[in-house]
């Protein structure tokens, strides 16, 4: 019998059992495998994909949804690759339709290369902002700000979960929830002791993410980035809104270098909620 097209082959739902599928599908489109990111993704968030009949997987996404249980307000697609031999053949166009209408009438949204955003605009995703990835090892110079900072601990939780709701503009306590253990550091600053801001610096391959970066102002944001660089000797990666003009000159001072630029994508919604002047950047542009 003939091979189908992969555009002919059905979409399932990813697990965490897939993960390993997953990571072979970063590897073989020359992404970093980031085993540890697709764990926390598989696990938060929704995974589908398409099994090849030769084995592994013809193209795989995740969308993380944010807000009640079973009753999403947001929801945020990433991680969307399709296998190099099966590249250009609309199978990617195939999935994100199936995604989009498996979402109903949930706002979305995503960070689009300039590779993939022709596609998304294609599907009815409109631009409304820009993200620029940063990334190299932290140097301090100068002075420092001088907003307190210290280790989460497990009775600030309630207080960080308050915060991001506020700023993010809905709920997103099954992802939030995990960082504690996702995360190498989780942080937070202070201000006569009440929680202005926190952040987290998670592993991924030889570097530490940094992300969620929600701060009451640019000070704190530094203040937060300074602290976990002093406790890692690993470069630094982060994602941060472009409209956050200081504090992308300041982390470029301090040795971290541009390297590209995404675009911040919606559909169904003119921006995203929440408070942007407190949102620096994100837990990951594959979960917002």
């Amino acid at each position: 019998m003939p091979t189908p097209s992969p555009v002919d082959l059905p979409i399932r739902r990813l697990t965490r059992r897939d993960l390993t599928a997953c990571a072979d599908l970063s590897e073989d489109r020359g992404w970093p495998r980031e085993e540890h990111k697709w764990g926390l993704l598989l696990t938060a968030g929704k995974g589908y994909g398409i099994d090849d009949p030769g084995g592994g997987l013809v193209t795989a996404c995740v969308v993380t949804e944010y807000g009640p249980y079973g009753y999403p307000e947001l929801g945020a697609i990433g991680m969307v690759l399709v296998a190099e031999r099966h590249a250009r053949q609309g199978v990617g166009k195939r999935l994100m339709q199936h995604v989009v209408a498996a979402m109903g009438t949930t706002p979305l949204t995503l960070h689009a290369t300039p590779n993939g955003r022709p596609l998304y605009e294609e599907l009815g995703f409109k631009v409304i902002g820009k993200a620029e990835m940063v990334r190299g090892h932290f140097t301090p110079h100068g002075p420092e700000p001088e907003v307190g900072t210290r280790a989460a601990t497990a009775e600030d939780l309630a207080d960080i979960l308050r915060l991001d709701e506020e700023v993010f503009g809905t709920d997103r306590t099954p992802i939030i929830t995990r960082l504690p253990a996702f995360s190498d550091q989780l942080r937070v600053a202070e201000e006569n002791g009440r929680i202005i801001g926190y952040a987290a610096a998670w592993p991924n391959m030889e570097t530490h993410v940094v992300g969620p970066l929600i701060a009451r102002d640019t000070e704190a944001a530094k203040a937060l980035l300074a602290s976990l660089a002093a406790h890692t000797d690993r470069p630094l990666r982060t994602d941060i809104d472009v409209r956050h003009g200081e504090l992308l000159a300041w982390v470029k001072e301090r040795g971290l270098a541009p390297l590209s630029f995404n675009a911040v994508m919606t559909h169904g919604i003119p921006e995203l909620p929440g408070d942007w002047t407190r949102r620096f950047a994100p837990l990951t542009v594959a979960a917002g």
